[in-house]
């Protein structure tokens, strides 16, 4: 960290009362962040500043995408899994029994059963990154893979694709947008969390003349970080950190300091 930026963070270190997560309230009552709002008696608000539109089946067929041309397929999310079989559904498109499902974790792999029975199909699970699935995908590089995908998504997966020279068909099936914040009538809270770059969009968007001022702002993940830092906005929090992994771990290291605990 740079003298400058030191500078400034210490003089934007004020006690931490109040915190907007830019996320849905997580419906398990025993999330980190309400262990950490009784923990350190805060205020600490939901408010999810992005949505996941399906894309129409009639705007997917402009891409030209043959689904059964393809004996591979790589799910990244809850939302690729979903908007794929919702595709395919309103196209009429029974999917073949030996596809292959290669998952980005456990997780998306269980969500999986929602569609189809996993005991009968080929499902390749990663630990929770892109690189992960490296190994399992080059042991099987003669397959078409299909990347169902969002509008704003990461390279690692094309990247990852591209480098091993393999055959990969991106797949836009759903849209990430802005969420309709016109409800929300102010936006003042000590710490605003974000967790990817188009957090920072719908804020632009929904709050045109918003000022930073005392507000810190904190970013999961460097392109989120990045994100802030490219809309001029100063960036107070970033995580993960080494001795911090999650956001709410990053987050109680910066109250401890701030309320002086």
């Amino acid at each position: 960290m740079s003298e400058v930026t030191e500078k400034i963070n210490q003089e934007r270190l004020r006690k931490v009362e109040s915190i907007l997560v830019t996320q849905a309230r997580p419906t398990d009552e025993k999330s980190p962040y309400f262990e950490m709002a009784r923990k350190f008696n805060l205020k600490i608000d939901f408010r999810s500043f992005i949505e996941i539109k399906g894309l129409d089946h009639r705007d997917f067929r402009r891409q030209k995408i043959d689904i059964l041309a393809h004996t591979a397929i790589i799910l990244t999310s809850r939302n690729a899994v979903d908007n794929f079989f919702r595709i395919a559904k309103e196209m009429r498109i029974e999917i073949p029994i030996d596809m292959k499902y290669f998952c980005i974790s456990e997780q998306t792999a269980n969500y999986l059963q929602k569609y189809i029975v996993i005991r009968k199909r080929k499902i390749f699970v990663g630990q929770k990154t892109a690189a992960d699935l490296e190994a399992l995908i080059l042991k099987h590089k003669n397959e078409k893979f299909l990347f169902p995908c969002s509008n704003i998504r990461s390279n690692d997966i094309p990247n990852l694709m591209n480098r091993n020279d393999l055959h990969l068909s991106e797949a836009v099936m759903y849209e990430t947008v802005p969420s309709d914040l016109s409800d929300l009538t102010e936006v003042f809270y000590d710490i605003i969390c974000f967790y990817s770059p188009s957090g920072i969009t719908s804020l632009d968007h929904n709050f045109p003349d918003w000022k930073q001022n005392n507000t810190r702002l904190a970013a999961f993940g460097p392109t989120t970080a990045k994100a802030i830092r490219d809309a001029g906005y100063i960036l107070d929090i970033e995580a993960p950190l080494p001795n911090a992994p999650s956001m709410t771990g990053a987050l109680e290291l910066y109250i401890k300091k701030a309320n002086n605990i």
